[in-house]
This record gives structure tokens, sequence and C-alpha cells, in this order.
């Protein structure tokens, strides 16, 4: 991740150092990690999986296995591994990975990100504004009712 970001005025320690508090915050799993991988396997994938009614579940998995033990979701055995612990079929998922109607869907995703101008993981976006990067959930909760949105008591939460 060094290699990735030498050059550019982004402070990698601070960042890594912010996602691990906040990750720790939220009870989420986080991990050193120092490689980045290509995604869009796992993109793909998880496309599939939402369409068996498995996507949180896939989702969840793919981000413990990326940003808590720096596994390579680029790898297709890594994702059919997480696939069989969950308990979708890896036959399935193996014939998923090749099927073009996942790979379109993740192409369509894409596009409306970059006709919307996000160029990071993650932006949140409501009412005309966006929120690039971790933020805690009052960051989030203030966005979204800056854009208009009711506030809810914390008995519908």
């Amino acid at each position: 991740m060094e290699d990735l970001f030498r050059g550019r005025d982004f402070d990698l320690t601070a960042a890594r150092r912010q996602l691990a508090s906040e990750a720790r915050r939220l009870g989420l799993p986080f991990g050193d990690r120092r490689m980045t991988y290509n995604s869009r396997k796992a993109q793909a994938l998880g496309k599939w999986a939402e369409s068996m009614g498995q996507g949180e579940t896939f989702h969840r998995a793919v981000f413990e296995a990326y940003f808590a033990h720096g596994r390579n979701i680029a790898e297709p055995d890594v994702l059919l591994t997480l696939c069989e612990a969950i308990g979708l079929p890896t036959d399935v998922a193996a014939q998923a990975m090749k099927d073009p109607r996942f790979s379109a869907a993740v192409d369509s995703d894409w596009n409306r990100s970059r006709k919307a101008g996000v160029n990071a993981v993650p932006t949140f976006m409501a009412g005309g504004r966006r929120l690039v990067g971790a933020h805690p959930y009052s960051a989030i909760e203030a966005l979204v009712l800056a854009a208009g949105a009711p506030r809810r008591s914390s008995a519908e939460r």
C-alpha cells in the first residue's frame, strides 16, 4: 500500500490509525492490512450472492477476510472458501464468477458511481452533498438530516 500512495498528498499512517480506531469503536474486525487487491471478482460474486438472498452475509465475510485477515479477495479459491463457510454452493459460485450478467451489474454500478463523481470508498451521498471516507455514525446522520430526512426516534432505529 505504501507504493500505491507514494507521492500523493495522503497520510497512510494516519488513515490506518483512524480506520482502526473507528473499526474498534464499531466492533468491526480490522487488521494491519499491508496489501490491496483487485475486488472485481468479489464484487461480481457479491451480485450473485445478493441474487441468492445472501448478499449481506457474503459482503460481511469478504470484509472480514480482506480488512481483518488481509486475504487476497482477487483469488477465486479465497472467494469460494468464503462461500463455503457461509453455506453458499461453491460449484454454483464458481460458475457465477464467470457469468457475464454479474460482471455487467458491477459495470453498471461503476458507471453510476463515475457519473456521480464518486472516486473513493466509502462515499455517502444525500441531498446533493457527499461525505467521503470512514466517518462516525453521527456524521452520516448529520448528512442525511441535512438532506431533509426526518429524524427517527430511538425506538424506530
